[in-house]
């Protein structure tokens, strides 16, 4: 289904979360956005865990995670959520796997990852939970892959990765883990690698063309894009910094191949550590850094049908380094930073009727 232009799109503003947060954990479960974990005003990662109830637009207050971590990966599993790795109050990668049981309000512990991560990428696929890559102790990138069996409550170590690294973005699409660009250490990975979930092996795809930190990465209708971020100068260009910019490269799974769009068909505006999504036939770009000295509040997105980029109604708050999830015709964007740690949730959604 393809939506109608700009006016398509409408923000919705929620009641602020009671506790302001960056780089929160967030889960969607029966009509209840959890919002857990984070780093608050002092720095410090949270156990705070709240809820907001769609019905109602209130919010209550959970149990407290058993381990206060940032930058976790949460993933949803019937009545449970899975809490899988982070970064705990002394900066050090968490290897504690806790899953909290909705119709019971508690946390229960799981078994722990072989090894502790932050920045890990998880994909649930008939039950099963897929932790990739991630950082250890070490600052190195990890290139595990693990995969979790709630009924035994074990993890089982599957063919590594061909590139270690962590924060990657991840897509499930048919019967492969697609897994794209990441960081090892302070640099930007360029590599683009698919996992088959049948045959449990990888293949290595053609690499992003350009090196950037901090980019947007979204898959809709059969590509993959990849969206501005933090342009990295050459390894022989020393007289360069890094700058925002504006790019946009789509890679085609069917021809399998990356085509790097003209400047007509960059984004608008310069950006990075944005959030990133598909509503409607649409690619959404929201928020974020740019050469501005404050957050971005602009809002753009690129119709896959007329292929062109479009203004959409601005973010009520400006903000970057948000948590975001997709439910259904809603993009939630969810604390970050304005000025501080964010209380606000907004939701970029497709009007009625579209």
């Amino acid at each position: 289904m393809s939506a109608g232009g700009g006016r398509a799109f409408a923000w919705q503003v929620f009641p602020p979360m009671p506790t302001c947060r960056v780089y929160g954990t967030v889960a969607y479960q029966d009509g209840h956005l959890l919002v857990l974990g984070g780093c608050g005003r002092a720095g410090l990662p949270l156990d705070t865990a709240e809820t907001l109830d769609m019905a109602s637009h209130t919010w209550l207050a959970l149990a407290p995670l058993p381990t206060a971590r940032a930058g976790a990966a949460a993933v949803v599993l019937g009545k449970q959520v899975l809490v899988v790795g982070g970064v705990d109050e002394v900066q050090s990668p968490v290897a504690a796997v806790e899953a909290f049981l909705m119709d019971e309000g508690r946390w229960e512990r799981r078994a722990t990852l072989p090894q502790a991560a932050m920045g890990v990428a998880t994909v649930e696929r008939d039950g099963m939970v897929y932790a990739l890559g991630g950082m250890g102790p070490d600052t190195a990138p990890q290139a595990q892959v693990r995969v979790y069996e709630p009924r035994r409550d074990c993890w089982l170590s599957l063919p590594s990765m061909p590139t270690p690294c962590y924060g990657a973005s991840t897509f499930l699409h048919g019967n492969k883990i697609y897994v794209l660009g990441g960081r090892q250490g302070k640099l930007p990975v360029t590599a683009f690698e698919a996992f088959d979930l049948e045959a449990r092996t990888w293949t290595r795809h053609p690499s992003l063309p350009s090196r950037r930190a901090f980019a947007g990465c979204a898959m809709a209708e059969g590509s993959v894009f990849s969206l501005g971020g933090l342009q990295q100068p050459g390894p022989h260009n020393f007289y360069s910094r890094p700058h925002f910019v504006n790019t946009v490269e789509m890679f085609d799974l069917e021809h399998g191949s990356w085509t790097k769009l003209p400047r007509s068909l960059r984004m608008r505006d310069k950006r990075a550590d944005f959030v990133v999504g598909s509503l409607g036939g649409h690619i959404v770009a929201i928020g974020g850094l740019g050469n501005q000295p404050c957050p971005l509040g602009s809002v753009e997105s690129f119709s896959l049908a007329q292929r062109r980029w479009e203004a959409l109604p601005a973010m009520p708050t400006a903000r970057c380094s948000c948590s975001s999830l997709q439910a259904g015709p809603r993009l939630f964007v969810i604390g970050g930073v304005a000025q501080g740690p964010s209380q606000a949730v907004e939701a970029l959604c497709l009007r009625d009727g579209v």
